[in-house]
């Protein structure tokens, strides 16, 4: 998601919102007498079928590991600043008997919850509220195993669950097998497979929600159901209908798919002066149309450029980074036939094994253990926006975009390329639309180290995000619901779906209109009365 360089835990920022929260808890405290944790404690102890105390699972703003436990998977500081509700307290399930009581409990007692499986939420809606109302969250960061079974080529994973962990635990089993999720490691793949889920491996497998088999989810009856109980309009739902609006996922059982023994990882990367803009020009041409073997994605990212021995001058730098699924002879063969212009050569390519491309795919190597790293602190503040391309952007145009990339720091925009298998599946056959006739996507990136600097760069990239309007989908324009986007629209109670035919509302943005429709029938016969609901949470009808 964020380059290595702007991944450095912010300290100072982090220090100062330690203290703003544990100077003023008025957001924890609004409760009814009877909705207390203690009375949660007792309810879900009652109705737990496991006999750990819960107690240990559960932390208030008294508590002194509250903090650490409610910054424990956070990427994005802007959340922790005062004007976002905090939940009242965080509990931990340890058990998926914990899961069940908890959504019994909670509406027994009158709590609005929050579901958390990872913490890359990019608007943070997994563990704070805009609304400003008394909530509480149910962190399943306990709930990580992942069984895999190479002879019936599926795994089933827990929630809680890292990318990285399940990456490690499949290559442990076997080097030949693989699985079509993120590029980050750190990612909770209970949020990441409801929202879709792509990765280095999408041009050849689709997404990982193309690649779930069965699930496990607690329903707003606290009833745990699998495929067969939840029927195909449920199981249709979750894979790429976002999370937060059905139920809480417990577990997924995914297909592992077949990789070669050996990958091939490059990297090349050009500045301006080197050429950039005929290069990545002819990329948007021939992308989505190179062998699905390829995965290669273009990052720009602004640097410092030494013109001569006294002055520095700001410039972009785009890098092509790659994966193949071959060795390097094949890739350079793949390259030569269909994107010569990139001039790739044998030195740049580095062979690896699956498992180990994760981390160079992600800007930098490390050893396989190390998937199994968790973050455990903030990182940096950081707004996104998504677009999706159908045509090329033309040349003078991408020549005005970079003078605005300039004006901002880091890494402010990364193209993703599709083609291949996305093209062949219907954008009916989950929620996920985006498929056939998208060249790529784009996601825009705006990073910052210091509170005070959010207005500016939040309006920086809201300004670029309405300079391509011209140059990306319309009608409606669409955007990726895992990097959610509360500039699109937010849910306001009462709200009638039966007028929600505009293209500009965000439900249609992405989903488009009929995914969305039938997501909105699905809500309806499931949680008529959104106890599962946040922000952009899929609302029934009439609510």
């Amino acid at each position: 998601m964020l380059s290595k360089s702007s991944s450095i835990a912010v300290h100072q920022p982090l220090l100062h919102f330690l203290l703003l929260l544990l100077s003023n808890f008025s957001w924890a405290t609004s409760s009814s007498n009877s909705s207390t944790p203690q009375n949660f404690i007792q309810c879900v102890t009652i109705n737990s079928q496991l006999s750990v105390p819960v107690v240990t699972t559960l932390f208030t703003p008294n508590t002194s590991s509250y903090i650490s436990v409610l910054t424990s998977t956070l990427s994005n500081l802007r959340f922790l600043e005062p004007s976002f509700s905090k939940p009242q307290f965080i509990f931990t399930p340890l058990h998926d008997s914990h899961v069940q009581a908890a959504v019994l409990c909670s509406r027994k007692l009158g709590f609005h919850i929050r579901i958390r499986s990872g913490g890359h939420d990019y608007e943070g809606v997994s563990f704070a509220s805009h609304f400003q109302t008394p909530f509480i969250l149910i962190d399943l960061i306990n709930l990580r195993l992942v069984d895999v079974n190479i002879e019936q080529n599926s795994a089933w994973v827990q929630a809680g669950a890292t990318i990285g962990e399940l990456y490690y635990r499949i290559s442990q089993k076997s080097k030949v097998h693989g699985f079509p999720a993120g590029i980050c490691p750190s990612v909770g793949i209970g949020g990441h497979i409801t929202g879709g889920a792509y990765g280095s491996l999408m041009r050849k497998y689709g997404l990982a929600a193309d690649n779930v088999l069965d699930a496990r989810i607690v329903d707003v009856n606290g009833q745990i159901l699998d495929r067969e109980k939840m029927g195909e309009d449920l199981f249709w739902a979750i894979r790429g209908g976002g999370g937060g609006s059905f139920g809480i996922i417990l577990w997924w059982k995914i297909r592992l798919v077949p990789v070669p023994e050996t990958v091939t990882h490059f990297k090349i990367g050009k500045t301006l002066e080197q050429g950039a803009l005929k290069l990545v020009s002819r990329w948007q041409q021939v992308m989505d149309k190179l062998d699905e073997d390829l995965f290669m994605n273009v990052r720009f990212t602004v640097i410092n450029s030494s013109c001569n021995s006294s002055v520095n001058q700001r410039t972009l730098r785009i890098d092509y980074n790659a994966l193949f699924l071959g060795d390097c002879n094949r890739v350079l063969q793949v390259v030569e036939k269909s994107f010569p212009e990139l001039g790739l050569e044998r030195k740049d390519c580095m062979e690896m094994s699956w498992a180990e491309s994760a981390f160079y795919l992600f800007s930098y190597g490390k050893p396989v253990e190390s998937l199994l790293e968790v973050k455990t602190s903030p990182r940096i503040y950081f707004k996104a926006k998504t677009d999706f391309v159908t045509v090329p952007i033309p040349e003078e145009a991408l020549e005005e975009m970079w003078t605005r990339l300039l004006k901002e720091e880091n890494e402010p925009m990364i193209w993703t390329p599709f083609g291949g298998m996305m093209s062949k599946i219907s954008e009916t056959e989950i929620p996920y639309p985006h498929r056939k006739g998208i060249l790529f996507m784009i996601q825009y990136l705006s990073t910052w180290e210091d509170e005070e600097d959010s207005e500016r760069h939040v309006d920086w990239i809201r300004e670029l995000y309405e300079y391509m309007t011209p140059y990306v989908t319309n009608s409606p324009r669409l955007a990726y619901v895992n990097y959610r986007d509360l500039d699109l629209g937010i849910n306001e109670k009462n709200t009638n779906l039966l007028t929600l035919t505009s293209s500009d509302h965000w439900g249609i943005k992405y989903y488009k209109k009929d995914n969305f429709k039938r997501l909105v029938q699905v809500k309806s016969q499931v949680d008529p009365d959104n106890f599962f609901r946040h922000e952009q949470s899929i609302p029934p009808l009439n609510y």
